[in-house]
């Protein structure tokens, strides 16, 4: 299927829409409870599924033959292999999608990329904002999803703020006699510099650094 000088303004149209309507429902799914989608898997799938779609179905639109052998790949791709994140399966019907589109059209592969490129932009700029503004990233990053993670463990006897208001801690503990509290980062670095402002602030605590 050829795109046509025509049709790239409508094309584009689309596809903003569709990133900012995935986004907005994200963040109404957020609003009103439903916390499993704030992990960034879910957020990404969200996201990126519009786009994949859009492009799959502009690709295989009048080709019967194209849509049926379509079918059955992602088919074997759903059914056939184990997924452990659906961010994971997304990645998967992208490949897909990346194949199709370049034996279609170069065209649209490159389309393709650069829509994929517009949605990470996207969310890479929306936890910009929501961290700045709401003191909070705009997703969490999940040990279910399988991430390699940094954590700090400390231990201390009584409420530090400092942990409380830090958007890397997952959980917080608290018991009789000390409050424990859990802390998950990408960055070493980060969670090493807490530990030398803690040291600066505070006494009594104990700390446990694990690095994946």
């Amino acid at each position: 299927m050829e795109i046509s000088s025509e049709t790239i303004f409508s094309i584009s149209t689309s596809l903003l829409i569709l990133i900012f309507s995935s986004v907005g429902l994200r963040i109404i799914l957020e609003f009103i409870g439903q916390k499993w989608v704030v992990t960034y898997a879910h957020t990404f799938t969200i996201v990126a599924l519009p786009v994949i779609t859009f492009v799959i179905t502009s690709v295989i639109s009048g080709n019967i033959a194209l849509s049926l052998g379509m079918v059955g790949a992602l088919s074997i791709v759903r059914f056939r292999n184990p997924v452990r994140s659906p961010l994971e399966l997304c990645v998967y019907f992208a490949a897909i999608t990346m194949g199709i589109s370049a034996s279609v059209n170069i065209k649209w592969l490159i389309f393709f990329v650069f829509s994929i490129l517009i949605v990470m932009l996207t969310l890479i700029i929306a936890s910009k904002i929501s961290i700045f503004f709401f003191k909070k990233p705009f997703f969490l990053t999940s040990f279910t999803e399988g991430n390699s993670l940094n954590t700090l463990e400390i231990t201390t006897n009584k409420t530090i703020e400092l942990l409380d208001n830090d958007v890397d801690m997952k959980s917080k503990i608290m018991n009789e006699n000390e409050i424990t509290y859990l802390l998950a980062s990408n960055d070493f670095l980060k969670l090493k510099k807490l530990i030398n402002q803690l040291e600066q602030k505070e006494k009594n605590f104990k700390y446990q650094l694990k690095s994946s």
